[in-house]
Protein backbone atom coordinates (compact mmCIF):
# COMPACT_ATOMS: atom_id res chain seq x y z
CA UNK A 1 0.00 0.00 0.00
CA UNK A 2 2.50 2.22 0.19
CA UNK A 3 2.26 3.86 3.76
CA UNK A 4 6.38 4.18 3.66
CA UNK A 5 5.64 6.70 0.71
CA UNK A 6 2.52 8.40 1.45
CA UNK A 7 1.23 8.29 5.65
CA UNK A 8 -1.50 10.51 4.87
CA UNK A 9 -4.28 9.49 1.80
CA UNK A 10 -5.57 12.18 -0.66
CA UNK A 11 -9.46 11.38 -1.08
CA UNK A 12 -8.64 9.88 -4.64
CA UNK A 13 -5.87 8.05 -3.58
CA UNK A 14 -8.05 6.06 -0.46
CA UNK A 15 -10.74 5.92 -3.45
CA UNK A 16 -8.74 3.85 -5.82
CA UNK A 17 -7.09 2.49 -3.47
CA UNK A 18 -10.21 0.75 -1.96
CA UNK A 19 -11.53 -0.08 -5.46
CA UNK A 20 -7.91 -1.98 -5.82
CA UNK A 21 -8.70 -3.70 -2.72
CA UNK A 22 -12.47 -4.89 -2.76
CA UNK A 23 -12.68 -2.33 0.68
CA UNK A 24 -14.77 0.25 1.67
CA UNK A 25 -13.14 3.94 1.19
CA UNK A 26 -13.48 4.30 4.57
CA UNK A 27 -11.71 0.84 5.72
CA UNK A 28 -8.55 1.96 3.97
CA UNK A 29 -8.51 5.72 5.81
CA UNK A 30 -8.85 3.55 9.04
CA UNK A 31 -5.83 1.53 7.79
CA UNK A 32 -3.68 4.23 7.22
CA UNK A 33 -4.96 5.84 10.36
CA UNK A 34 -3.59 2.62 12.82
CA UNK A 35 -0.94 2.54 10.58
CA UNK A 36 0.49 6.06 11.36
CA UNK A 37 -0.61 5.65 15.35
CA UNK A 38 1.48 2.33 15.43
CA UNK A 39 4.47 4.00 13.49
CA UNK A 40 4.21 6.83 16.16
CA UNK A 41 4.25 4.19 19.29
CA UNK A 42 7.11 2.38 18.06
CA UNK A 43 9.47 5.87 17.15
CA UNK A 44 8.20 7.32 21.25
CA UNK A 45 9.25 3.11 22.52
CA UNK A 46 12.63 3.64 20.28
CA UNK A 47 13.04 7.64 21.85
CA UNK A 48 12.18 6.10 25.22
CA UNK A 49 15.14 3.10 24.70
CA UNK A 50 17.55 5.50 23.47
CA UNK A 51 16.76 8.17 26.66
CA UNK A 52 16.89 5.41 29.11
CA UNK A 53 20.11 3.91 27.86
CA UNK A 54 21.64 7.46 27.84
CA UNK A 55 19.90 7.70 31.59
CA UNK A 56 21.14 4.67 32.46
CA UNK A 57 25.13 5.64 31.40
CA UNK A 58 24.38 8.98 33.18
CA UNK A 59 23.43 7.11 36.34
CA UNK A 60 26.61 5.34 36.16
CA UNK A 61 29.04 8.36 35.47
CA UNK A 62 26.92 9.56 38.32
CA UNK A 63 27.80 6.93 40.72
CA UNK A 64 31.31 6.75 39.33
CA UNK A 65 31.97 10.68 40.41
CA UNK A 66 30.31 10.21 43.55
CA UNK A 67 32.59 7.47 44.64
CA UNK A 68 35.66 9.53 43.69
CA UNK A 69 34.07 12.47 45.91
CA UNK A 70 34.10 10.38 48.89
CA UNK A 71 37.84 9.11 47.50
CA UNK A 72 38.70 12.82 47.39
CA UNK A 73 37.48 13.70 50.51
CA UNK A 74 39.02 10.86 52.70
CA UNK A 75 41.90 12.13 50.95
CA UNK A 76 41.43 15.76 52.29
CA UNK A 77 40.56 14.17 55.47
CA UNK A 78 43.94 12.35 55.89
CA UNK A 79 45.98 15.44 54.17
CA UNK A 80 44.25 17.79 56.85
CA UNK A 81 44.92 15.16 59.95
CA UNK A 82 48.75 15.31 58.67
CA UNK A 83 48.88 18.76 58.52
CA UNK A 84 47.16 19.05 61.79
CA UNK A 85 49.65 16.61 63.09
CA UNK A 86 52.89 18.48 61.64
CA UNK A 87 51.33 21.48 63.05
CA UNK A 88 51.27 20.29 66.42
CA UNK A 89 54.61 18.98 66.21
CA UNK A 90 55.73 21.97 65.09
CA UNK A 91 54.21 24.28 67.91
CA UNK A 92 54.78 21.31 70.81
CA UNK A 93 58.47 20.76 69.59
CA UNK A 94 59.24 25.00 69.56
CA UNK A 95 58.23 25.07 72.86
CA UNK A 96 59.68 22.01 74.46
CA UNK A 97 62.86 23.41 72.89
CA UNK A 98 62.24 26.88 74.11
CA UNK A 99 61.81 25.26 77.66
CA UNK A 100 65.04 23.39 77.48
CA UNK A 101 67.32 26.40 76.04
CA UNK A 102 65.18 28.52 79.19
CA UNK A 103 66.31 25.57 81.65
CA UNK A 104 69.67 25.98 80.82
CA UNK A 105 69.62 29.21 82.10
CA UNK A 106 70.72 30.86 78.96
CA UNK A 107 74.39 31.82 80.33
CA UNK A 108 76.88 33.52 78.18
CA UNK A 109 79.21 30.82 78.48
CA UNK A 110 81.24 30.23 75.34
CA UNK A 111 80.63 26.83 75.43
CA UNK A 112 76.39 27.86 75.02
CA UNK A 113 75.83 27.74 71.32
CA UNK A 114 73.49 30.48 72.50
CA UNK A 115 75.72 32.75 73.90
CA UNK A 116 75.10 36.24 72.04
CA UNK A 117 71.45 35.80 72.08
CA UNK A 118 71.64 34.78 75.52
CA UNK A 119 73.94 38.25 76.24
CA UNK A 120 70.60 39.83 74.84
CA UNK A 121 68.18 38.25 76.31
CA UNK A 122 66.70 36.07 73.51
CA UNK A 123 67.78 32.68 75.17
CA UNK A 124 66.01 30.01 73.25
CA UNK A 125 64.41 32.73 70.12
CA UNK A 126 66.89 31.24 67.79
CA UNK A 127 66.66 27.78 68.52
CA UNK A 128 62.58 28.16 68.12
CA UNK A 129 63.24 29.94 65.07
CA UNK A 130 65.73 27.03 63.53
CA UNK A 131 63.17 24.06 64.73
CA UNK A 132 60.38 25.91 62.93
CA UNK A 133 62.36 26.89 59.98
CA UNK A 134 63.30 23.17 59.85
CA UNK A 135 59.72 21.88 60.54
CA UNK A 136 58.46 24.54 57.81
CA UNK A 137 60.75 22.80 55.07
CA UNK A 138 59.73 19.44 56.10
CA UNK A 139 56.24 19.95 55.89
CA UNK A 140 55.85 21.81 52.36
CA UNK A 141 58.42 18.92 51.15
CA UNK A 142 55.47 16.24 52.80
CA UNK A 143 53.15 18.82 50.76
CA UNK A 144 55.31 18.69 47.62
CA UNK A 145 55.67 14.84 47.75
CA UNK A 146 51.38 14.88 48.18
CA UNK A 147 50.81 16.93 45.59
CA UNK A 148 52.83 15.63 43.28
CA UNK A 149 51.45 11.53 43.93
CA UNK A 150 48.05 13.03 43.86
CA UNK A 151 48.29 15.02 40.37
CA UNK A 152 47.27 18.04 42.29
Amino acid sequence: MGFQKERKLESGRKVHLAAELGLDPKQVAVWFQNRRARHKNKQVEEAYAELKSAHDAVGLQKCLLESQVLNLKEQLFEAKEEKRKLSLGINGGASGLSNVTAAGGGSSSPSSSFSVVGDLGLEGVEGDFMYAHQQEHDFNKYMMDWANSYGV
